[in-house]
């Protein structure tokens, strides 16, 4: 998953981009059995892919697509990451989330979502992460403001853990249990979902395919990274 710190992952378009002296240039493809972004359901046997332009000096860009069934999602983002000292990271960006079928759901043929922007916020240390997004969902004329919380504990070796949380007009949280590894430059992941609040009309977690709530989800992914170019 290249969605810069957006995925806590289970989880097409192309863009060209300057040549700049001291960046890295990357593209990236995948599939996951189930497309699955902040516990919310968007397809069953997904395949994603994407670019990613990084400056040695911690600014970046990318462009990030996924097959959600009705449509495709194409997310748009770029920002800065840095550190302090050692082990202490920052970072700071915006991501937009734009769909090629985003008919209102009154239509014949609604799409899946509107558009949706938000502000990405991110601190690290060691094998710690907490990463914050303040968002608006356009809602076809009836915005909706939320936030999305990820605490992640993610060893170099072994599983990873987090969890995930909703705030302001949505609702919701769940916790994820993972763990990655590669096979011959072939990235792995398996995911583990639960969910803490399911069961309310009200609530955004929808770890199904229906529009019934189911508290749990396991997820297989596999992806290939490629560079591009360089200096």
């Amino acid at each position: 998953m290249q969605k810069r710190a957006l995925l806590t992952t289970a989880i097409l378009s192309t863009a060209a981009l300057p040549a700049v002296s001291m960046a890295d240039l990357s593209a990236n493809v995948g599939w996951v059995s189930e497309y699955i972004y902040r516990g919310v359901y968007q397809e069953d046997s997904s395949a994603y892919g994407g670019f990613d332009w990084e400056d040695e000096s911690g600014f970046y860009a990318g462009v990030w697509g996924a097959d959600v069934g009705v449509g495709l999602e194409a997310d748009l983002y770029f920002g800065y990451d840095g550190t302090v000292g050692d082990e202490l990271g920052y970072s700071v960006g915006f991501t937009g989330y734009f769909y090629t079928e985003n008919d209102p759901p009154s239509s014949p043929t609604p799409g899946f979502y509107d558009t949706i922007t938000e502000i990405n916020l991110g601190l690290s240390y060691g094998i710690f992460s907490l990463d914050h997004a303040i968002g608006e969902e356009d809602g076809w004329g009836s915005p909706t403001d939320y936030t999305f919380t990820t605490l992640t504990v993610a060893p170099e070796v072994g599983p990873y853990y987090s969890y995930n949380t909703f705030g302001d007009d949505y609702d919701g949280s769940y916790v994820e249990l993972g763990y990655e590894f590669s096979v011959n430059d072939i990235d792995l992941n398996v995911a583990f979902l639960y969910g803490l609040d399911v069961g309310d009309s009200d609530n955004i977690i929808l770890l199904s395919e229906d529009v019934g709530y189911a508290e749990t989800a396991f997820v297989f992914g596999v992806s290939r990274s490629f560079a591009i170019g360089g200096d």
